[in-house]
């Protein structure tokens, strides 16, 4: 059995705008070894860009993720990149993964921790996309005894209808691909025009579009959301 005498930490980067990374995430960043965080085929990484005003002479660990719809794909590239970060760990290194928004929020760190030992790993929070959205768009998620819920596009319709009728706000994330069956569910739970759509929150090519009914049907990008809550509310 391995004995962990390095420190495997997931830092949350937030949502897009750098100056929304906490200090505690940043005091992690410049003191690694190993910056690790995901890239697409492209070789682009979202949390690298948000954090890179704080990497110098760090060794970099990209990790290709590619997309795809089987489980097992995914599942062998967490595989692979948790031998080489305990690897790493076991050679005394800081090692440092990088998440958008906070790393146990529908991130790929999660992934990771279930595969490395907890004893040697630290987990650093930060700000999610729905919190950004709401400050993004000056309106609150919930008031008073609204109730909540988030889920996210991946879901079928039917279980998106019954969330849209049995909650009062509603996240659904990763709505990129899963736009117009969106767009359908809301207009079937009569939800349209409550609802507010967001693209790449905190990033220079931030999108929003208040009236739903204005998007187009077809498919949008990976970073997009859609924010419903109620329309007549207590002022």
């Amino acid at each position: 059995m391995s004995v962990y005498i390095g420190c495997f930490v997931g830092v949350g980067v937030g949502p897009g705008d750098p100056e929304l990374m906490t200090l505690k995430a940043v005091r992690h960043i410049e003191s690694a070894d190993v910056i690790a965080f995901l890239v697409n085929d492209k070789g682009h990484s979202q949390a690298k860009d948000i954090a890179n005003l704080f990497i110098e002479s760090q060794t970099l660990l990209p990790i290709l993720m590619p997309m795809a719809d089987d489980a097992k794909v995914g599942d062998a590239v967490y595989d692979q990149a948790s031998e080489q970060i305990q690897s790493l760990l076991d050679d005394n290194k800081k090692v440092v993964f990088l998440c958008e928004g906070d790393p146990l929020f529908y991130a790929s760190f999660t992934y990771l921790l279930s595969r490395l030992d907890h004893n040697s790993t630290l987990v650093v929070p930060g700000i999610s996309s729905p919190q950004s959205a709401a400050c993004a768009l000056q309106h609150p998620l919930t008031m008073l005894t609204e109730s909540y819920c988030v889920i996210t596009g991946r879901h079928d319709d039917a279980f998106i209808e019954s969330t849209l009728k049995n909650y009062d706000s509603i996240v659904i994330m990763k709505a990129g691909r899963a736009r117009v069956k969106i767009l359908n569910c809301l207009e079937n739970s009569n939800r349209l025009n409550e609802a507010k759509y967001l693209e790449y929150i905190g990033r220079d090519n931030e999108f929003i579009e208040e009236d739903v009914t204005q998007l187009d049907k077809q498919a949008g990008p990976y970073f997009s959301m859609f924010v419903v809550t109620k329309k007549d509310r207590p002022r």
